[in-house]
């Protein structure tokens, strides 16, 4: 249940920083301005203008600090109430003191994502632009980015807002037919039903096309390293990030855990994940550390068997590609500046195959690129103007719209209209639960409680 209270958080993340912001937003908004905040020029705080001043304490008279505030009046805000912000020093004690002078005028400390989720309900955002907030803040990639504002900006909602106005129309006909039993459905206004029906439908299959891409475009994908062991594994992770981060020698068995970092391929957020050289040993903390790497193979979205290809083909080899049978792999053939002694057996389900010697760098741009082509064709469209899916709630809930307006149109040619009445009901539930329209309190507090508090 929405409370019309005063709530505040701090909406700069923590630890010390330059600037410091605490957010005020609700009726008491301005109240809590004028009573904390000490304006340098006579005339209050003016909607919309900031103002230089210093923060006090109301009871003690205390400077806290300078600082400088600006007042939104409703409906001209982020959620469209009345709201404050006070610009501080960014140091955490001084951030504190001030919201904590802020929540003793009588609001409280807002929950997770409740700036946000006030302009859902105050109907400023719908919920896809209001998720989209919280991708922005999440972005790793510039086309995570892109793809976000373009949601945030409505191109997402504006799609699902012609599919629900095509099921309006011929939910409005069907049910106009209801009214008056004694009519029949024509054959005209059976044609124009269907017409309306399939047009939706081209929308959502078209949005559920572009689910995959536009879920790696957001979430980025999981890229794991495997090999035996001074196969050069740890070399092509240091390449790939362009640092030293792993430990590279000749010794057999370095790498016994599972390292991970994010880098970024030409807009493709990956994270690479280094892993322990597969053989046999008798090492306890070795063993631990294969397991580790085995139990992750069918976890990643890509691996990267790495092999040694100045030597034989060997039995340790023949382990790795029994463990990636079910995996989309590519084969990296490492140390192709040494002579090459490496044989692939003809039977494998490599989806592609690289030479590098990771250590001078050769290959390695082809191989970033054969990694970004298996997510992200080079056709793909520029995010500025790519419309996607991008997260499992919307496309779980298309389907099931889809899955509706498919038992509508089997059932048209029995002319049950209240059964046809249904299922177009239960489409436009389900297109309107991924807006908001229809989205029920429980889904709504799991989608907030994932923001930050502050936001």
């Amino acid at each position: 249940m929405y409370i019309r209270d005063t709530i505040a958080a701090v909406s700069t993340p923590p630890g010390n920083g330059g600037i410091g912001i605490i957010r005020v937003s609700g009726d008491q908004a301005a109240a809590v301005g004028n009573t904390i905040f000490k304006p340098v020029y006579d005339g209050g705080l003016v909607s919309h203008r900031f103002s230089f001043g210093t923060i006090c304490d109301a009871i003690s008279g205390e400077h806290v600090d300078e600082a400088m505030a600006v007042y939104m009046r409703a409906p001209r805000s982020y959620t469209r109430e009345d709201v404050l912000e006070l610009h501080c020093h960014g140091g955490w004690l001084v951030v504190e003191r001030v919201l904590a002078l802020v929540l003793s005028c009588g609001v409280r400390l807002a929950d997770p994502g409740e700036f946000t989720r006030r302009a859902f309900l105050n109907g400023r955002i719908d919920l896809t632009q209001a998720e989209a907030v919280m991708d922005i803040i999440a972005s790793k990639s510039e086309a995570a980015l892109q793809l976000a504002q373009k949601q945030r900006e409505g191109v997402l909602s504006k799609r699902l807002d012609d599919v629900r106005g095509c099921l309006i129309r011929a939910l409005a006909l069907v049910e106009a037919y209801i009214d008056f039993p004694d009519d029949d459905l024509g054959e005209t206004d059976v044609a124009a039903i269907t017409v309306s029906v399939e047009e939706a439908g081209n929308i959502i299959s078209g949005l559920l096309l572009t689910f995959e891409e536009g879920r790696i475009m957001r979430d980025g994908v999981s890229v794991l390293i495997v090999g035996k062991p001074n196969a050069g594994k740890s070399s092509l992770l240091n390449r790939l990030l362009n640092e030293n981060r792993a430990i590279v020698t000749h010794i057999p068995g370095t790498t016994r855990d599972i390292i991970e970092e994010t880098v970024t391929f030409d807009g493709l957020s990956v994270r690479l994940l280094d892993t322990a050289g597969i053989r046999h040993t008798d090492d306890l903390v070795e063993l631990e550390g294969i397991s580790r790497a085995l139990e992750k193979i069918p976890l990643a979205d890509l691996v990267l068997a790495v092999f040694d290809a100045s030597r034989e083909f060997s039995f340790e080899d023949r382990l790795i590609l029994d463990a990636l049978a079910n995996s989309k792999t590519v084969a990296v053939l490492n140390k192709s500046d040494l002579p090459e002694r490496f044989v692939l057996p003809d039977k494998n389900s490599f989806v592609a195959t690289v030479r590098i010697a990771a250590l001078s760098g050769d290959g390695i741009d082809q191989l970033k690129k054969i990694v970004r082509t298996q997510f992200l064709h080079s056709s793909a469209p520029d995010a500025r103007e790519f419309v996607a899916l991008s997260k499992a709630r919307h496309r779980d809930a298309l389907v099931s719209a889809e899955q509706a307006m498919q038992r509508f149109a089997d059932g048209l040619r029995d002319r049950n209209l209240e059964l046809l009445s249904l299922d177009l009901r239960d489409a436009l539930q389900a297109v309107g639960s991924v807006t908001g329209q229809t989205a029920t309190d429980e889904v709504l507090d799991l989608i907030f409680s994932s923001f930050c508090i502050g936001k």
